[in-house]
């Protein structure tokens, strides 16, 4: 870790505190700044707030007084969905008070390179991919960001020998300034996180700050059958690795004659891929890219390409009950998402699915519904999913209280050969804390039903 002196005795304030929080304010506090942690958890209720205290840290909780921003501020560490419309966000703008997130923390403090992961749908997937490219390569990786481990605790124990392989968040990435990954990756780009971020074209801009930084030093692996992701880039100093599931790529990554091909260079044929769906040949070939440019042999690569079947909650296989296939797509929080699912089955699905409304309508799924005998729906967009069903002609339409409860309903809507899919297509927030709960629940429903 870097003994940065930046802010050595200067106020900040930490606005928000979950993992990322608690573990901003505890470096913070490490590196001399005086830090005010700001919480709307009652103190009482707060084991966070009540350890940061023991500290000696301030703690705020059960309130936001707008008198913590003021002029003496140094810097507003955000929790990442904390909106800029809160008014202690939108106070310390007004005074040109920067406001981050920890990930330019942990850029600031850290001694080892980035690989920094963005876009609409495939994130985890291709960061554990990476992650697992280089670790089998002997190349030192770490973990870290939106994936579920703290890119500022991470940075703390990295040494030079290490590659910090980092998924990150629009809403991460919105808190960013001097951030510079060595290599950049950016997945796609889909409307998506409109009730934060108001359009896609303000979406688009936050995900470009991953390579707003870069320079001709590093490199920037982007999605060639992507036009707004392109369009996006086109500024970029970084060099440029395009990776492509529709055309032939001899300087980039791609695939020819069934095969991953890098650079010209043949890698594996696609038939003895273990991870399922042909949308996860995007990811794949993103991943290929990064290990190739970060010189991993290609016995490491093939050998994580033939093993990997996926990470839980992104069309994580659960088990067979008499011939229906149950899949856990729990992390489908869009609409792509959810037709990257139904992409990868043929037979005919039960779709569970609904969510958060936040303000989009679902006409876009219903060309993938061709395959879907029927749909059991739930949350604030079920009025919604139950009107795209009937115009895609699905006749079977069941509304249920929560996804626990659509299980044994979907089960007994199935036959044997059938899949039964939660890819719910919106965020779990109107009755779940976590995409991660929801899935864990159909998980256990699933199992009950045995």
């Amino acid at each position: 870790m870097k003994n940065i002196q930046v802010y050595t005795n200067q106020n900040v304030l930490v606005l928000g505190l979950a993992k990322s929080g608690l573990a901003a304010a505890k470096l913070l506090h490490q590196l001399g700044a005086n830090v005010t942690v700001n919480d709307g958890k009652p103190l009482e209720e707060n084991e966070s707030a009540q350890s940061l205290q023991e500290l000696g840290i301030r703690v705020i909780c059960g309130e936001h007084p707008l008198e913590l921003v003021n002029s003496t501020l140094f810097a507003v560490v955000k929790n990442p969905g904390i909106p800029y419309t809160n008014a202690l966000v939108q106070k310390a703008m007004s005074l040109n008070i920067p406001v981050l997130t920890e990930i330019e923390l942990a850029y600031q403090i850290s001694e080892a390179p980035f690989v920094g992961i963005t876009g609409s749908n495939g994130k985890t997937t291709t960061t554990t991919l990476i992650f697992e490219m280089l670790l089998t390569g002997n190349k030192h990786p770490l973990i870290a960001g939106n994936i579920g481990t703290v890119a500022c605790e991470v940075a703390q124990e990295a040494t030079s020998e290490h590659t910090i392989v980092t998924e990150l968040s629009s809403f991460q990435l919105l808190g960013v300034q001097a951030f510079k990954p060595k290599i950049s990756v950016f997945l796609n780009l889909f409307e998506a996180h409109l009730d934060y971020h108001g359009t896609k074209d303000e979406y688009g801009k936050a995900k470009a700050n991953i390579f707003r930084q870069q320079t001709a030093g590093d490199y920037l692996v982007l999605n060639a059958d992507d036009k707004e992701v392109c369009r996006l880039a086109s500024s970029t100093q970084a060099n440029k690795m395009f990776f492509s599931t529709k055309q032939l790529l001899p300087e980039g990554a791609s695939v020819e004659d069934g095969y991953v091909q890098f650079l010209g260079e043949k890698i594996i044929n696609i038939e003895e891929i273990a991870l399922p769906g042909e949308h996860n040949l995007e990811n794949i070939l993103a991943a290929v890219s990064v290990a190739k440019l970060l010189h991993v042999d290609n016995e490491a690569i093939i050998n994580v390409l033939k093993t990997f079947t996926g990470v839980k909650h992104r069309l994580q296989f659960v088990t067979s009950i008499n011939n229906r296939l149950f899949y856990n797509d729990s992390k489908a929080t869009n609409i792509l998402a959810t037709t990257k699912a139904l992409s990868s089955f043929n037979q005919p699905t039960i779709l569970l699915a609904g969510g958060l409304d936040r303000g989009n309508e679902f006409d876009e799924l219903k060309p993938y519904l061709k395959h879907v005998k029927a749909l059991v729906t739930f949350g604030q967009t079920a009025e919604k999913l139950s009107r795209i069903a009937k115009e895609a002609g699905i006749k079977s339409i069941e509304f249920v209280d929560n996804v626990e409860h659509a299980v044994p309903v979907a089960y007994k809507l199935s036959e044997p050969n059938d899949v039964i899919l939660l890819s719910p297509a919106c965020a779990s927030w109107d009755q779940y804390k976590t995409f991660e709960v929801r899935g864990d629940i159909f998980v256990e429903a699933v199992h009950r039903l045995k």
